[in-house]
């Protein structure tokens, strides 16, 4: 690790204190777990502070840790090695045994060119919530749009809190990990009732490889087995 990531990170340890607990990243990298209680005043902390000043909110991604480091599919045809590798305990340290959703901030100091990985963790994995950081980055105002649309986190203090990239009559949040993959419903546009309308999915068998038909002596009738 370089001497300016722990630099960085001394600075930041200091600034937050014990709630700041370092986690494993990447080289190059910093990443800290922030409790709920206190997340607001430690993240306005990081973008005031002349030390740090993390001015820019990159992004805000919604995790859904249900199932992690123990498989990835639901089957017992495949491996855990190969093209079939399902899970690489050495890759993430293993299974995960906290709280099932979290929300993720990239933060970006401008003026200090530094980076910064922020990960907070809802304590309710059947009603994920969190507070907003929208008074914070007003960019946060899509970002944690996003995720409640894709991973079904609420984010408290929202001020227009609603899908961004689904449908408004979408029912369930795609980027969970148990949404089934055919999905819950399909819609369309019904010309009788002049509107969009659901129904339960209709899985039609498609040839996906186009039939290629071959005009030249293979076929010609003399050879064929009588």
């Amino acid at each position: 690790m370089s001497a300016r990531i722990e630099a960085l990170a001394s600075v930041i340890q200091a600034r937050l204190g014990e709630s700041a607990l370092r986690r494993a990243a990447v080289p190059g990298d910093l990443s800290f777990d922030l409790p709920v209680d206190g997340m607001l005043p430690a993240l306005t902390l990081l973008r005031d502070d002349p030390e740090l000043r993390f001015e820019m909110l990159i992004d805000v991604a919604g995790v859904d840790y249900l199932e992690y480091g123990r498989t990835e599919w639901r089957t017992t045809d495949s491996a855990n090695s190969g093209f079939g590798r399902g899970v690489n305990a050495a890759g993430h340290g293993g299974a995960h045994d906290g709280p099932r959703f979290a929300a993720v901030y990239q933060l970006l100091s401008v003026s200090r060119n530094e980076r910064v990985t922020v990960r907070v963790f809802c304590t309710d994995s059947e009603e994920p919530s969190l507070p907003s950081v929208a008074d914070i980055w007003a960019c946060a105002n899509w970002f944690e749009r996003e995720a409640f649309d894709l991973f079904g986190i609420v984010f408290h203090g929202h001020p227009d809190l609603r899908r961004i990239l689904t449908d408004y009559g979408f029912i369930g949040h795609p980027f969970r990990k148990d949404f089934p993959l055919i999905g819950n419903v399909e819609v369309r546009y019904d010309e009788t009732v002049g509107r969009v309308v659901y129904e339960p999915v209709q899985l039609v068998e498609r040839i996906l490889v186009p039939r290629v038909i071959r005009d030249d002596n293979r076929y010609d009738a003399a050879l064929k087995d009588s």
